[in-house]
């Protein structure tokens, strides 16, 4: 059972628009490392919420949508490390 049995298909649309948003604010000064995840957030939730309608399944589906961003960023460049 994958996480993307749990996202919507209407979200998914989300994950590159939020992971691509990481990337610049990556590669901005101004914002720490530590708090891009938490940037992320409000954006992933303000974007469900904008295509799903106001709901609490939509609150979900944008953490669901943020999240899959932040761990499969993470996982890559974990798997990506030399130990």
């Amino acid at each position: 059972m994958g996480i993307f049995e749990f996202i919507k298909e209407e979200g998914l649309v989300l994950v590159p628009a939020i992971y691509v948003l990481g990337m610049m604010l990556k590669g901005a000064n101004f914002v720490a490392d530590k708090y891009i995840p938490l940037l992320l957030l409000p954006l992933g939730v303000l974007g469900a919420l904008a295509l799903q309608g106001f709901s609490a399944a939509a609150l979900v589906q944008g953490v669901l949508i943020t999240g899959l961003c932040v761990y499969g960023n993470q996982v890559g460049k974990q798997l990506s490390k030399e130990e």
